[in-house]
């Protein structure tokens, strides 16, 4: 019985359910299935700017498939060893081993995709590297077992996402973007 739990478990664990995905180009949506655990105005490392910071905590019954939050190219990738700690926490942002992702949309807007490794977690999958070119919800990466994603988005996006909120990758909005022809929702 101890057996079949388990596999029960991991089978749950890989899932990789199809999602509608929004059609507004403007959308910023949720890279990770979860809850939002942080909504605030922060210093991007990686972009090296102050950002608003959205972060999505995914606990182990989450799906754990990442996919892209916009149409874009990824102009950069990053990654950073280090340590394990809860990724519920602020301070496994910048501790944590992570691998980060600069996005760049085709209106030249910057996001920046954070994987960030969690106390069970021990293997970020990133499956891109600078250059290549993404559609919303396309997947892009896996976090095995409890973690966390931050999207860090330019000043002035209009952040939909609340603290708390249980958000679903590719198909909750977490943000509108505005572009030069238009205003956000």
């Amino acid at each position: 019985m101890p057996f079949w739990l388990l596999a029960l478990f991991i089978l749950q664990f890989f899932r990789d359910p199809p999602r509608e995905i929004p059609d507004d180009p403007r959308a910023v949506l949720s890279p990770a299935d979860g809850r939002i655990v942080e909504v605030s105005r922060a210093h991007d490392p990686y972009a090296n700017r102050e950002a608003l910071k959205v972060s999505v905590f995914m606990n182990v019954f989450n799906v754990h498939s990442n996919r892209s939050p916009v149409d874009c190219v990824v102009k950069e990738r990053w990654y950073f060893p280090g340590a394990f700690v809860n990724a519920a926490l602020d301070k496994a942002s910048l501790e944590n081993e992570r691998n980060a992702l600069r996005l760049r949309t085709p209106d030249g807007t910057d996001v920046t995709c954070v994987q960030v490794a969690g106390l069970i977690a021990r293997r970020i999958l990133c499956y891109v590297d600078a250059g290549a070119e993404l559609k919303r919800g396309e997947r892009f990466g896996f976090i095995r077992f409890g973690s966390r994603v931050d999207v860090y988005l330019p000043l002035d996006a209009e952040i939909r996402a609340s603290l708390g909120d249980k958000v679903y990758a590719a198909q909750s909005v977490l943000a509108w973007v505005k572009t030069p022809n238009s205003k956000a929702k």
